[in-house]
């Protein structure tokens, strides 16, 4: 452990890591986002902050559970000549549920219901929802980024405070970011739209179809570029008419 203290080859892969996995984790914040939006106000902060719990403690146990891990790559089946193994499987089937779920949230959104309109009459219920969607969804991208983690660093320590540090910056950033959704119609909308694209992703990742995610995280930081000076050409406008 000392000697990983000492190590500036140690700290640089710590910083690497630690970068990878909040990149990783800004498809995460953003669904956990748009799930606690469901929550009545008052349950969305716990319902926040025990979604990205679950990230945090999912991730470790994957980290912990490396052997396993590596054998999620084998083969179960083939499909058309495609071999599909285990975390194939995964990212299919939880590409399919980001795809049912921002789809369904953008009808919800362009057909004008209230987030909360069945939120109210089963409370309880519908936390129990939010938290097993955000738990399921947090598997998926558990797996990417632990597999990620797992071919740059040997030690499992500096790994596991990787994730740490990232957790602590999605805590912080969890917050701000619901509420900015929350207000900004328009900026929900494009998440939903960046939940989609994550998820055809996620499926062509599990058909073997590679996509760079350096095109993915580029298409969204220029579309959240564009909506930004849209957002800052309308409030401009809303000055000058508030003036007249």
């Amino acid at each position: 452990m000392f000697e990983l203290l000492t190590d500036p080859n140690a700290w640089i892969t710590l910083l690497t890591l630690s970068a990878i996995e909040i990149v990783l984790g800004i498809d995460n914040l953003v669904f956990i986002s748009i799930a606690v939006s469901k929550l009545p106000p008052q349950r969305r902060e716990v319902a926040r902050k025990f979604g990205i719990a679950v990230a945090c403690v999912t991730r470790i146990c994957l980290l912990l559970t490396l052997a396993w891990l590596a054998g999620l790559t084998h083969d179960l089946f083939s499909v058309f000549g495609q071999g599909i193994s285990m975390r194939d499987l995964v990212l299919i089937v939880g590409g399919g549920f980001l795809l049912v779920k921002g789809g369904m949230e953008i009808r919800d959104l362009i057909a004008g219901e209230p987030d909360s309109e069945d939120v109210h009459a089963r409370p309880a219920a519908s936390f129990g929802m939010v938290i097993a969607q955000i738990a399921v969804i947090d598997i998926v991208f558990s797996l990417d980024s632990v597999i990620a983690a797992v071919g740059l660093a040997d030690e499992r320590i500096i790994m596991v405070f990787a994730i740490l540090l990232a957790v602590g910056v999605m805590l912080l950033a969890a917050r701000p970011l619901g509420q900015f959704i929350d207000h900004n119609p328009t900026v929900k909308m494009l998440a939903l739209a960046f939940i989609v694209l994550v998820g055809i992703y996620l499926i062509g990742e599990g058909f073997d179809q590679h996509i760079p995610r350096g095109y993915i995280y580029g298409a969204m930081g220029f579309s959240a570029l564009v909506e930004c000076l849209n957002l800052w050409a309308k409030r401009r406008e809303r000055e000058r008419l508030g003036r007249v």
